[in-house]
């Protein structure tokens, strides 16, 4: 894709369908005039006069206690510099985002229309109340220092620059790790800090409460290094001069122990890494291309322990661990403030975690065998689900002992609970899937190319580097819509229709000619199917020229599984396939089956489909917990159509044990233990989150992923394919473009996960 045509979509991102990426949703009922009197007039004098009388009780009875203000002008927005408070307004909208997407926290961003201190101080502090929080961002420096200290002596509710301390924090978590590795202890290590800006300042105080010594820092700006003997220096770099008689970056760094840089690409040389200590530490955090390449600098010392801000390398240094979790505590205690104490207990948290057990989720998100602490895995991932658990009860732990909780935690375990169902239906999976995907991507054949929602996924699944696309079609539409589109990669398109394809086709048409010769097939049909995308798209599977493919846009179900059996076939051991839809709801991912295939299956088919469900859910990393849903509960109703999901259920328990499973069970009973507990406390599912329901037939199943992908916005993934031999995918007729590149990433999964089977039956032998 050109630089125009990523510029265009970003434009569109953030215009389409409704400009902007946040917005304001009530969290009460409206729908009648007795909700609107209660919202409204005169309903809602009565907790104004309660605030009226206690301003603590705003957090009882108004957003405030969840709610934080991203605040900038605008004056060192990242890449960009001082572009003005309205050009930084989308770079504020982001922050929200990740606010709201792994936390849980609301936001309003406020851009400030002044570069004046007193001014900027002065309209925060006029709005303060709104808020539980105060986030300030890309403010220029020596600015934000005096700001951020201001604010925080003159308001009663947390402050933070996050430019200044979230990086500060996520390193120094790193850098307490990487210094255990290397062997050292951190009152003795020689650091170099390339940069001199707010984060680099604040990193650098943070170390030294870690443990490390300012007079082992040599601290370096655009002029060189910052000595004692400079004649014009501010306060913050005044503090970091050394009084060594060198100058350069290559000087400072002989016999250094550690590198942090937080200042511009490529400036580290090969050269500079080979006179640095043994096991040097190297942060590059330049974004996004950082101060030295990773691959340079590994080849260059097999002994390095190496960090970037960039997330296709080991050890991102990612603020997002840092300020949504740090934030989530402190609101959750009423923290007047966020002190040394809090931030120094989120870089221990951080620290700490990197060294317990990785979830399986992680490792098959970043298709790994086993994560395990070491010189590539010194700070968690991103997207680990234990930060939210972990990071918020220390902060909010350290505010109370330093004494800056208004609202103490007395039941820790609780508190934790509430925090797990904080990570709800943000995405975080589908995220995942796209990451493990581009890991090792697969050859995926598009049948349906020449459609115009199938080819953007295809280019879009090609830029993201989550597949390898093989478009089939009509290869002139293909190439007008791929012009209109500006789809311009080196992409095979393959037209089964056309002459210069019939050496292939003639090919396929024998091996399938052989295999169903006896079945009433012809050579001469076998070749006239061949001439049928789905048919010549699942052959080239088949016959190892794709590894996956994607079809049904525009087809019925039906026709589009009929070639896939005949040709594909089902895995060894399965009697018949199914599918499962993956909907991403407010309580968390839940698998739905039968989606698409059987239409009333029996008792055994029942178990069956649970037992091919539960192998996918461990596919995503996750542990199923399985409800077999009907209208009915454990046998108060004596109907067949009851009776065959109490079959099946028996029969799961008297041959897998393991299985957390349970039915059959009305689904209101099954997604709330609370209920389940108090009328059926004998559940197996009781205490636990049910993850997976499988349905009595495809009516309730296919109804159900249907309302609440229209009802409720869940997004879908899905029909995904349980039982095939190879990993073919069926879309549901006029899938989305986003359906489309979540369904591909299944595809690739998938293979992946096929090829890794295959690989190991193969080592067994």
């Amino acid at each position: 894709m050109s630089e125009e045509s990523k510029r265009r979509e970003a434009l569109i991102y953030h215009a389409k369908p409704t400009p902007g990426k946040i917005k304001v949703v009530p969290t009460k009922k409206y729908a009648t005039q007795r909700d609107l009197s209660l919202a409204y007039s005169p309903g809602v004098a009565a907790p104004c006069l309660e605030i009226e009388k206690d301003k603590e009780a705003a957090y009882k009875y108004t957003a405030k206690g969840n709610l934080v203000a991203v605040i900038s002008n605008g004056t060192a927005v990242l890449g960009l510099g001082n572009i003005g408070p309205e050009a930084s307004k989308p770079v504020m909208e982001g922050k929200g985002l990740l606010f709201k997407i792994f936390a849980d926290i609301d936001v309003f961003d406020i851009e400030v229309d002044t570069e004046d201190v007193d001014a900027f101080i002065e309209t925060v502090k006029n709005i303060a109340p709104t808020f539980g929080g105060i986030n300030l961002e890309d403010i220029k420096a020596p600015e934000a220092f005096e700001i951020e200290r201001r604010l925080k002596e003159e308001l009663d509710i947390p402050v933070m620059h996050d430019d200044q301390h979230g990086t500060a924090i996520i390193s120094a978590a790193a850098l307490i790790n990487a210094v255990e590795i290397a062997g050292k202890k951190l009152e003795d290590v020689k650091i170099v800090i390339s940069g001199a800006g707010a984060a680099a300042i604040s990193c650098s105080r943070l170390y030294q409460a870690c443990g490390t010594k300012r007079e082992n820092m040599v601290m370096l700006d655009s002029k060189g290094v910052i000595r004692d003997d400079r004649d014009v220096l501010s306060s913050e770099k005044a503090e970091f001069a050394t009084h060594r008689k060198i100058d350069t970056l290559h000087e400072a760094m002989i016999d250094a122990d550690v590198f942090i840089g937080l200042s511009m690409a490529d400036i580290v040389t090969p050269e500079m890494l080979l006179v640095m200590a043994e096991n040097p530490i190297v942060f590059a955090m330049a974004n996004p291309n950082p101060e030295i390449k990773y691959q340079l600098a590994v080849d260059t010392r097999k002994d390095i322990i190496m960090a970037t801000g960039r997330s296709d390398h080991p050890n991102q240094v990612n603020n997002v661990l840092g300020f949504p979790f740090i934030f989530r505590g402190a609101l959750d205690v009423r923290a007047t403030k966020i002190n040394e104490a809090m931030k120094m207990a989120a870089v221990k948290a951080l620290a700490k975690l990197a060294k317990e057990p990785v979830p399986e989720q992680v490792n098959i998100a970043y298709g790994e065998t086993r994560l395990t602490f070491g010189k590539e895995y010194i700070i968690p991932k991103p997207f680990d689900p234990r930060l939210i658990a972990e990071i918020p009860p220390a902060v909010a732990k350290a505010a109370m002992d330093s004494g800056v909780a208004k609202h103490p935690i007395t039941d820790w375990e609780r508190y934790k609970d509430s925090l797990l169902l904080r990570l709800g239906s943000d995405n975080k999976l589908i995220r995942l899937l796209l990451n493990r995907a581009k890991l090792a991507p697969k050859r995926i054949v598009f049948a349906e190319a020449d459609q115009l929602d199938v080819l953007k996924a295809a280019q879009i699944v090609h830029d993201e580097g989550v597949a390898i696309p093989i478009l089939l079609g009509r290869k002139e539409t293909i190439k007008e819509l791929m012009a209109e589109i500006e789809f311009d990669a080196d992409i095979a398109i393959i037209d089964p229709k056309q002459e210069e394809e019939n050496e292939r086709k003639n090919k396929y048409a024998k091996v399938y000619w052989e295999q169903r010769s006896r079945r009433g097939v012809t050579y001469y049909s076998a070749q006239r199917l061949m001439r049928e995308r789905n048919y010549f798209a699942a052959m080239m599977v088949n016959e190892g020229d794709a590894d996956g493919l994607i079809s049904g846009y525009s087809r019925s179900y039906p026709s589009v599984v009929k070639p896939m059996l005949e040709l594909i076939g089902m895995a060894p051991g399965v009697t018949r396939i199914a599918t499962s839809n993956l909907m991403m709801t407010k309580r968390g991912p839940l698998f739905l089956s039968d989606t698409s295939i059987n239409i009333d299956p029996t008792a055994k088919d029942l178990a069956k489909i649970a037992q091919m469900t539960s192998s996918i859910v461990k596919m995503f990393g996750l542990d199923p917990v399985m409800a077999m849903v009907s209208y009915s509960n454990f046998g108060s109703s004596i109907n067949d159509r009851a009776s065959k999901v109490r079959e099946a259920v028996s029969y799961l328990h008297r041959h897998y044990p393991e299985m957390n499973v349970d039915g059959e069970l009305q689904t209101d009973f099954a997604l709330n233990d609370d209920m389940l507990r108090e009328k059926f406390p004998f559940s197996k599912l009781v205490g636990k989150k049910v993850n997976t329901l499988i349905f009595p037939n495809l009516d309730s199943a296919n109804i159900t992923y249907k309302l609440l992908k229209e009802l409720n916005e869940a997004e879908s993934i899905g029909p995904i394919m349980m039982g095939m031999r190879k990993p073919v995918h069926i879309l549901q007729l006029g899938a989305s473009v986003d359906e489309i590149v979540n369904m591909t990433a299944i595809a690739v999964i998938d293979a992946q996960h096929k090829e890794k089977l295959d690989a190991d039956q193969a080592n067994q032998k």
